[in-house]
């Protein structure tokens, strides 16, 4: 392995089990699911009736009324996370070490609620309702922009937008730029809440989302027979890259380190995977050829598992297509059986709660695991955790457009 040694030096998350890192990773590992009916909007009329939402979340605990107001939720929720990042890594921002701290954030869609919003008010009250607020609060970008602003980080500063490999795409950007030796630290992973009209009406015109209205939390259930399609989720998962040497000159505690990344196209269809898993499959090799290792060598997988038909279908042949034999002896895990689906923040989150893994050596069970499905028959770490040693974790992500993007965690040595 050639370049600089990339570790994590702080994590951060804000999913539908947790405002806050430690309450997210506690349900987690106990099987609590964050699904419940939609409280953001009005959806009676709408087929798919529940999404993971943050339960509680109040922008002004991190950020001034007056700013609040001038941020999408999606943004919000950024900074917040942010905020909680920094406390966690316990970096100092100062003149010398601002320019060397990049934010490189995923986010699939960006300010979906402002745009509504202010197309409504265009349509009923003319153009003179426009804000002059609605383009900054809107554009994806703004995300690592205000986390920038709020953080004083004055490195690259960028978002990466490739749908649901959105975070998983910026973590590997951002790992490589340290890697180079471009930047010491970087923000990275992922944000998203798209729970609005717009985005459930689009993902169920598309059948994508589950209409198990009736019971929300078995609604997502990764690699189940049973399965009807993803629960849509907003959130946060955000990292501290740091540069090996970096770090410990300041004293930095490390969960664990980045040694792979690998991203593939499918180069097939806008919106379904390609069936035999070639493309996906390419993504976890180049990550493994990235951190010069034999298959075997992984523990575990946390997959995208995204709880749709013909995504956990594919994402299994891959992942033996990879492994071979091995397949069948590593745990893999399914974390969107308890958070949903976060889209653009969703690889976040889940590097977030891999590297959780590897530092508590434990796996996080995928819940709803009930009907065994003849075309997803490796092991899911079905119900319960499972503690056990742990080395290396690969987590995946897969977008529309054919889009593949895998990275490899090792705990810290």
């Amino acid at each position: 392995m050639i370049g600089k040694r990339v570790v994590i030096t702080g994590l951060a998350a804000m999913t539908p089990i947790g405002n806050s890192l430690q309450e997210s990773w506690t349900n987690l590992v106990g099987g609590v699911c964050g699904i419940g009916p939609i409280t953001l909007f009005d959806c009676c009329e709408f087929d798919a009736k529940i999404a993971g939402e943050l339960k509680n979340f109040d922008p002004t605990d991190y950020v001034g009324v007056k700013d609040a107001k001038r941020m999408d939720r999606f943004v919000q929720i950024a900074v917040a996370t942010g905020k909680q990042l920094m406390e966690d890594c316990g970096l100092v921002m100062d003149e010398a070490t601002a320019p060397e701290v990049g934010v490189l954030l995923g986010c699939g869609l960006g300010g979906l609620s402002t745009i509504e919003d202010f197309h409504s008010k265009l349509l009923k009250s003319g153009p003179g309702r426009v804000s002059p607020f609605y383009i900054p609060m809107l554009i994806a970008n703004m995300a690592s922009g205000q986390i920038s602003i709020h953080t004083g980080a004055k490195g690259p500063n960028l978002v990466t937008t490739s749908a649901c490999a959105s975070a998983t795409h910026a973590i590997g950007y951002a790992y490589s730029d340290i890697k180079l030796g471009r930047v010491k630290a970087c923000i990275t992973g992922g944000v998203e809440s798209t729970i609005t009209p717009m985005g459930v009406s689009g993902f169920t015109a598309m059948k994508a989302l589950s209409t198990r209205n009736d019971e929300p939390l078995k609604a997502s259930r990764p690699f189940d027979a049973d399965r009807t399609g993803f629960v849509i989720g907003e959130g946060a998962g955000l990292l501290m890259l740091e540069e090996l040497e970096h770090a410990l000159a300041r004293g930095a505690k490390i969960y664990a380190e980045v040694v792979g990344y690998g991203a593939s196209g499918d180069a097939y269809h806008i919106a379904a995977p390609e069936e035999s898993g070639t493309g996906m499959a390419q993504a976890m090799t180049c990550a493994l050829r990235d951190a010069e290792l034999a298959p075997e060598q992984v523990t575990f997988v946390n997959a995208h598992g995204t709880s749709t038909k013909l995504n956990d279908k594919t994402e299994t042949k891959a992942i033996k297509a990879v492994f071979g034999d091995h397949a069948y002896k590593m745990p893999i895990t399914a974390n969107k059986s308890m958070i949903g689906h976060l889209l653009g923040a969703a690889g976040g989150a889940e590097a977030v709660f891999t590297a959780l893994s590897l530092q508590n050596g434990i796996v996080p069970g995928t819940i709803n695991q009930d009907t065994p499905d003849p075309d997803c028959d490796l092991d899911y770490t079905p119900g319960a955790s499972r503690k056990m040693e742990l080395e290396y974790g690969i987590s995946n992500s897969f977008g529309f457009g054919g889009t593949n993007a895998s990275i490899i965690l090792r705990s810290f040595k």
